[in-house]
């Protein structure tokens, strides 16, 4: 059996690089950068107030209260998104607003609380002294032209839309969405809303899968299900493999006689790369090649098509985007009970971790089982023959939805 590092190392390395596209920057969303990306302009883009109020020359009210207001002659307003010509002289201000540029002679804002207006003479009364440069943003405190913003590889947030918009980027390079094939094997299987009969269960893994592919912008083709034969194994299998990037398929990888998933690989001309992982659940998961492409086959189980899904599938559809990082999210936490792990594969436990880093487990641990499932929102790896004591703290994979 492979070690965890050793599967996901072959799983990355059965992939490469889809090639990159170019998408609008509203479209970019959860994208991964083609490209490192640079500032085209600065931010701020020019020294501009901070606030609503009157640019003065700082001096001027070095001693103002409001038991010493200063008066200062008002010669012009300044609205947001204009320049003045004018300079603003000792003794005199200007009127300006929340983003508006600081005139020539100004290096100060004086809030306009601050401030009364005579309407008479177009005079200022000033009630509190500035420091040079007070209430000033300045050109480039924030981000200079040419600054690098982006790496190759980043995955763009809304943040890092808001600041490539800011300085100058309407459409950027972004890895293609791949194509993923997903296809569940099993002569039990049944779609909803079909009636079931006696020994049959509705499928859940392809609807579970699609969803989980969407949230790191893969591209699924559901395909019918497919009875526990091998000419209809290789037939869909074919299919899968000329219309789409990857294949994921979900049941039929075991030692049953009615597994055909590897034997269809083989028949197919292509090679079985890696079988068995030492984790629990998800012993069986196959890596597997034709014709250059990758099929990832995992457990039918539920719980097990999760675990490797998460642990093995998402980082390589991950690295075919270009991503930098393809490892899940942790958290610590502490436990709220003892977990323990007699057997001698590392075991991947069902918990929940609240807002507090409460961990608890999601309830039943076996490979089948769905309402434990559908409770946790993260993983708690145990290794083999050890004990994790209540109170401890402990590191737990994040699901990502």
């Amino acid at each position: 059996m492979l070690s965890l590092e050793d599967a996901v190392e072959l799983t990355l390395s059965s992939v490469t690089e889809l090639e990159p596209e170019k998408v609008k920057l509203r479209e970019a969303l959860r994208r991964f950068s083609a490209q490192t990306l640079h500032a085209k302009v600065s931010l701020p883009g020019f020294d501009n107030s901070a606030m609503d109020g009157f640019a003065v020359v700082s001096t001027d009210l070095s001693k103002a209260s409001e038991s010493n207001p200063v008066t200062l002659k008002c010669s012009g307003i300044i609205p947001a998104g204009r320049c003045s010509d004018e300079t603003v002289r000792p003794g005199h201000c200007m009127r300006i607003f929340t983003g508006s540029p600081v005139p020539i002679g100004a290096d100060a804002v004086v809030m306009q609380e601050y401030c009364r207006i005579n309407q008479e003479d177009g005079t200022v009364s000033c009630m509190d002294s500035v420091r040079p440069w007070e209430n000033i943003r300045m050109q480039g405190e924030d981000v200079r032209s040419g600054d690098q913003v982006i790496i190759k590889g980043q995955r763009i947030n809304t943040r890092a839309i808001g600041l490539l918009a800011a300085t100058g980027h309407y459409a950027i390079e972004v890895g293609r969405e791949p194509k993923v094939a997903l296809v569940a094997t099993g002569s039990e299987l049944v779609e909803a809303p079909q009636e079931l009969a006696p020994g049959q269960i509705y499928d859940s893994n392809r609807t579970m899968l699609a969803a989980l592919l969407k949230s790191v912008n893969g591209s699924p083709k559901i395909y019918p299900i497919i009875r526990d034969e091998l000419n209809a194994t290789c037939k869909a299998l074919e299919a899968a493999f000329k219309e789409n990037d990857i294949v994921i398929t979900s049941g039929g990888v075991s030692v049953g006689d009615h597994d055909h998933v590897k034997p269809a690989i083989e028949q197919l001309g292509g090679s079985i790369n890696a079988w068995k992982v030492a984790i629990k659940p998800g012993k069986p998961f196959v890596l597997g090649q034709v014709n250059g492409r990758t099929l990832l086959g995992l457990p039918g189980n539920p719980a097990s098509a999760l675990v490797t899904y998460q642990l093995l599938v998402r980082p390589t559809l991950l690295k075919m985007q270009g991503a930098t990082d393809c490892q899940p999210a942790k958290r610590v936490g502490v436990l709220a009970e003892e977990f323990t792990n007699k057997g001698d594969r590392r075991h991947f436990v069902r918990v929940s971790i609240d807002a507090q880093g409460i961990i608890s487990s999601a309830g039943g641990q076996r490979s089948h089982m769905l309402g434990s499932l559908a409770k946790a929102n993260a993983l708690l790896d145990i290794p083999p023959h050890a004990r994790l004591a209540k109170s401890n703290q402990a590191e737990v994979i994040m699901f990502e939805d």
